[in-house]
């Protein structure tokens, strides 16, 4: 979450990139800036971002292995050569 400290203008970011750069490289939290008192868009360093995607798209894998499991637990699965031969001849492969 953006604390209310990490909340700037866009014209105080321009007039200050480069400190607010180094403020978000250094300790890692994202500053938001707002346009017309709206926050707009998310500041954060490389490294965090990186991170956070990487956590996201584990979480997302983590998901989709337990409805897997769930499917095959309910009985929910055709084998492979079915699927597969039902794939070709939609696409008349």
């Amino acid at each position: 979450m953006i604390r209310p400290s990490d909340i700037h203008s866009i014209t105080d970011f321009q007039r200050n990139t480069k400190t607010y750069v180094e403020q978000v490289t250094s300790s890692k939290n994202p500053i938001a800036i707002t346009i017309n008192g709206t926050a707009q868009v998310v500041v954060q360093d490389a490294a965090s971002y990186q991170q956070m995607v990487d956590e996201l798209e584990e979480a997302r894998f983590v998901k989709a292995i337990r409805e897997g499991e769930q499917a095959i637990a309910e009985g929910r699965v055709r084998p492979a050569n079915e699927v597969f031969a039902e794939i070709r001849a939609k696409h008349g492969l």
